[in-house]
């Protein structure tokens, strides 16, 4: 089985009288790991939330395919007030809550919750105050909350932002790990080696598409998305 293909179909997107997204129709084969690349600012994170539902839009955005499973969506990483008293496992609970709050996580989830935490580097840090941590210790727990229960479609918006080298290639390897599970990921990146090496197909974005195609045909467009 295989995670569903995206589509965005004509999509356009104005905040406040500004154009964010320019008519952007591109498709993300199932099973396939595409990047978004571009300058700051050129409407990346709105495409996807455009896709999470987020935000209000002209055009269609679809899935094609079974989503048999809850998708996963690591965020750029918030900025949490460090004095908010919860844990690592409060925050995992919370984010993936099945059932009413009062009742707690159930033992699957905590299961579940658990071994995702490990396989982030995270197993020792379930009882730490999640404001406590480093901001790439932070954003393995977010890798971690995407992950549990296993998805069929990833979204990363710049998961490797502020970690160090062990924690890009334990993304790396986790992404490969997805990838051969025939999971859909669709990653916001601004490091093109990386895009380079892992991905099968790249949009370049700037309110507009500016190329849809194959990752090793990136270069042409440096000027762009520097």
């Amino acid at each position: 089985m295989r995670g569903p293909a995206i589509v965005f179909d004509n999509v356009s997107l104005q905040l406040e009288g500004t154009q964010v997204l320019d008519k952007v129709s591109l498709r993300v084969e199932a099973g396939t790991l595409h990047c978004l690349v571009g300058p700051n600012g050129g409407g990346k994170t709105s495409l996807v939330r455009v896709l999470l539902g987020q935000m209000p839009h002209a055009g269609e955005v679809r899935l094609e395919g079974a989503l048999t499973a809850p998708l996963g969506y690591v965020p750029q990483l918030p900025d949490l007030d460090r004095n908010v008293p919860m844990t690592v496992n409060d925050l995992m609970a919370l984010l993936g809550q099945r059932r009413p709050a009062f009742l707690g996580a159930s033992r699957a989830a905590k299961v579940a919750n658990a071994q995702a935490l490990a396989r982030t580097g995270m197993a020792a840090m379930g009882a730490k105050p999640f404001g406590s941590l480093s901001g790439g210790q932070r954003q393995r727990v977010l890798l971690a909350q995407a992950i549990s229960p296993a998805p069929w479609l990833l979204i990363l918006d710049e998961p490797t932002a502020g970690i160090d080298e062990a924690g890009v290639r334990l993304v790396e390897t986790l992404v490969g790990e997805l990838l051969g599970r025939g999971v859909t990921i669709l990653w916001i990146n601004h490091d093109l080696e990386q895009v380079r090496r892992l991905a099968q197909s790249v949009t370049v974005i700037n309110q507009r598409v500016l190329f849809h195609g194959p990752a090793d045909q990136i270069d042409r467009w440096l000027e762009v998305i520097r």
